[in-house]
């Protein structure tokens, strides 16, 4: 294995964590958003208020985008698989 296909590879790892991560991180930080800007209106500081929006939020996202991660996952693990026959086979 190159140096250069090790790079790539772990170039296209982050990518994919970033890309399959964003869809439940952007929806817990807006439901965050909105549930502290509802907080500093209405003077409630309930712990639970804060938390339990965001985990409903990303969980909704989780199964709203899993296709889509499945794809993106897939495709992943295609080009890892193939990267490695190619340079098994020629090395």
């Amino acid at each position: 294995m190159s140096p250069e296909l090790v790079i790539d590879l772990g170039r296209n790892a982050v990518e994919t964590v970033f890309l399959t991560a964003s869809p439940m991180m952007v929806s817990g930080v807006v439901i965050g958003l909105i549930v502290s800007i509802f907080q500093a209106a209405t003077q409630i500081q309930e712990q639970t208020l804060s938390f339990i929006p965001k985990i409903v939020a990303v969980l909704g996202a989780l199964i709203l985008f899993a296709p889509w991660i499945m794809d993106v996952m897939l495709s992943f693990t295609k080009q890892v698989l193939t990267s490695m026959l190619i340079s098994g086979a020629g090395g």
